[in-house]
C-alpha cells in the first residue's frame, strides 16, 4: 500500500514522501492517526501544495520537544516499590507509571508510547529510560527504584 507522509517519522520517512507500507500499518496507524494519506494523484498534488505548512508545524513540534527535553533530560525520578529480600520487584515499572511520575513532578504530559525503557525494570536500582519526544529529539532520564519495604 502506498501512502504520503504528513509528518516526519523516525525510521519511516519525511514529510511529503511517498512510501510503501504494509496495509495494517498504513490503515491502522498512519492514516488513523492522520500521519499519512492514501497515495492518490489528488492527494499527492494536495500534499505538495501544503508541504510548507506541514514543515512549519513539524518545526513547531520540534521546538516544543526541545523545551521538554531541556526540562527533563538527564533528570532522576525516584519510584518506591515493594520488593523481595533479593531486591526483585513484585511486578515491574511500566511506561504508564513513568509517564504519571513525570507529570506529577514536572507537570509535563508525556504519552506512555513515547517512553522506552532500555531494560525491563524488575529490580531495585538505577535504570536508564529513553523518551522519544520527536522524530529528531530524544531525552534520557533515570529511574531510581527504591524499596518501599520488603515482605518476608
Amino acid at each position: 500500500m502506498k501512502v504520503i507522509l504528513l509528518e516526519n517519522l523516525k525510521k519511516v520517512g519525511s514529510i511529503g514522501q511517498v512510501i510503501e507500507v504494509k496495509r495494517g500499518f498504513g490503515r491502522n496507524f498512519l492514516i488513523a492517526n492522520k500521519k499519512a494519506l492514501y497515495a492518490s494523484k489528488e492527494n499527492i498534488a494536495q500534499v505538495q501544495k501544503i508541504k510548507n505548512d506541514l514543515s512549519k508545524k513539524d518545526n513547531e513540534k520540534k521546538k516544543s520537544a526541545i523545551k521538554i527535553l531541556e526540562k527533563i533530560d538527564k533528570k532522576e525520578f525516584i519510584v518506591k516499590k515493594l520488593s523481595t529480600e533479593n531486591n526483585e520487584l513484585y511486578g515491574s515499572v511500566k511506561p504508564t507509571e513513568i509517564s504519571k511520575l513525570i507529570y506529577d513532578k514536572n507537570k509535563i504530559d508525556i504519552k506512555p508510547s513515547m517512553i522506552q525503557p532500555i531494560y525491563e525494570i524488575k529490580s531495585l536500582g538505577k535504570f536508564k529510560v529513553k523518551i522519544f519526544l520527536h522524530s529528531e529529539v530524544d531525552a534520557e532520564i533515570f529511574i531510581n527504584v527504591q524499596s518501599e519495604e520488603s515482605i518476608q
